[in-house]
C-alpha cells in the first residue's frame, strides 16, 4: 500500500505551487491538519501572508482541520484588525503613542475569538473569512465569498456576505457523515475506502 506522505511539502512531482500546508506554516498560532492543502497562483509562501492582522499579542488562533481544500487568494481577517464601535469615533489613537498613549486606558478592542475551520473543507478562490467564524467539518466556501457567520456542516455559502445556497446532503446523511469523521480513520482504511469516498453511497462505508 502506497500512502501520500503527509509530511512532504510539495505532493505533485515538479509542481510547487501546491502545498500540504502543515509543513510550510512558521507562525505557532496557525494550526493545520494533515493532507490539507493550499494552491497558489504564484508562490505557497503567499498564505501566511494572507492571514491578515494577526498580531503575537493578541493571541488569536487560525485553526484548520485536516483533508481541507484552500484556493489562491484566500484571506483570513483575524482580530488585530478591529477597531472599536460602539465609542464616538473608530479611530486607534494609542498607537500613535505620545499624548494619545492612554486612549484606550480602561478600554479594549473587540474580540471576536478565533477562527476555525472544520475538515473536509473546500474554500474558493479570493474567498475572505472573518475573525470569529467557524466552518463546519464538509462545508463549501465559494469563489470571492466573504464569510461574516458561522458556516453549517456539509453546507454550500456563497455571495458577499456569505449566505447559505443549499446542504451538499440530507439532514439524516449529514448527521451519519459526521458522526463517521472518516478523517480521523487511520490512513489504511482512508486508502481503502478512497472509491467509496469519492462516491455518495454511504452503505459501502458503514
Amino acid at each position: 500500500m502506497q500512502i501520500p506522505d503527509k509530511n512532504q511539502v510539495f505532493p505533485l512531482p515538479n509542481y510547487e505551487r501546491l502545498c500540504f500546508l502543515k509543513n510550510i506554516i512558521k507562525n505557532p498560532n496557525i494550526i493545520v491538519g494533515d493532507y490539507t492543502y493550499y494552491d497558489d497562483f504564484e508562490k505557497v509562501e503567499n498564505f501566511e501572508k494572507n492571514v491578515k492582522y494577526h498580531f503575537d499579542f493578541i493571541g488569536d488562533k487560525l485553526i484548520i482541520g485536516k483533508f481541507c481544500m484552500i484556493a489562491s487568494n484566500v484571506k483570513f481577517i483575524m482580530n488585530g484588525g478591529n477597531h472599536l464601535v460602539d465609542a464616538i469615533t473608530t479611530y486607534p489613537f494609542a498607537i500613535f503613542g505620545k499624548d494619545w498613549t492612554e486612549a484606550m486606558e480602561g478600554k479594549s478592542y473587540p474580540q471576536k475569538g478565533d477562527i476555525v475551520i472544520g475538515n473536509d473543507v473546500w474554500i474558493g478562490y479570493n474567498a475572505t473569512i472573518m475573525a470569529g467564524v467557524s466552518v463546519g467539518d464538509g462545508a463549501i466556501i465559494g469563489t470571492n465569498s466573504t464569510v461574516i457567520k458561522d458556516v453549517e456542516p456539509y453546507s454550500i455559502v456563497g455571495g458577499n456576505p456569505a449566505f447559505e445556497i443549499r446542504k451538499r446532503f440530507s439532514d439524516k446523511k449529514i448527521a451519519e457523515l459526521l458522526e463517521m469523521k472518516w478523517w480521523d480513520w487511520d490512513l489504511e482504511k482512508i486508502t481503502a475506502s478512497v472509491k467509496h469516498l469519492t462516491g455518495n453511497n454511504l452503505d459501502f462505508l458503514r
